[in-house]
């Protein structure tokens, strides 16, 4: 059943982004304590989106609760550290608590060299809809939410402010979520 439903996801993604994604492997960390079917797909810039994309692949297989999600990141350039940052994410998720949709993780390190953004905030995908958001697989509905990199300080606003007071927040400011060099949000 996992190998079905890998191979399902990953028609899903590539049916939306319109191109063959390339399977990526974290070589080191907690990848034994992932399903061993999970993989990143990567997509490189497309008809879709002019950036890199990475999606998790299985990182709720198994999963007999209601945290029936996978994650995506959008990148500015092609990074190993994209691969590994999802692959935490899953790892986090599978074996620690699970994740959804507005909840924060602290990465621990900048999500792109030189960058302040070393948290991240998960989202619905609002430029993507739910074409990309939805995959049905054996009657149960997964979600493919947008893992957004934010600073600490933005995290704090976050819990202090509640999750739609901070999707405001970047929607007043234009959040430049492809820069990784972009300043906090919060003043």
């Amino acid at each position: 059943m996992t190998s079905t439903f890998t191979t399902s996801l990953r028609n899903h993604y590539e049916n939306y982004f319109g191109i063959e994604g390339i399977p990526r492997l974290l070589k080191k960390g907690p990848t034994e304590k992932l399903h061993p079917d999970f993989y990143v797909l990567e997509f490189r810039p497309n008809a879709r989106h002019h950036y890199w994309t990475y999606c998790t692949v299985g990182m709720s297989v198994g999963r007999i609760d209601d945290n029936l999600i996978e994650l995506f990141v959008f990148s500015p350039q092609q990074d190993e550290a994209i691969v590994e940052l999802v692959t935490v994410c899953a790892s986090y998720h599978r074996n620690g608590l699970p994740l959804n949709i507005h909840h924060t993780i602290n990465i621990g390190r900048p999500w792109l060299p030189n960058s302040k953004c070393d948290h991240g905030f998960i989202s619905l995908p609002y430029m993507d809809g739910e074409d990309l958001e939805l995959f049905e697989f054996n009657g149960q509905m997964f979600h493919c939410f947008w893992l957004i990199p934010i600073t600490e300080r933005e995290r704090d606003y976050k819990m202090e402010n509640g999750c739609e007071a901070l999707e405001q927040l970047f929607e007043d400011k234009q959040l430049d979520y492809l820069n990784p060099l972009r300043e906090c949000l919060v003043t």
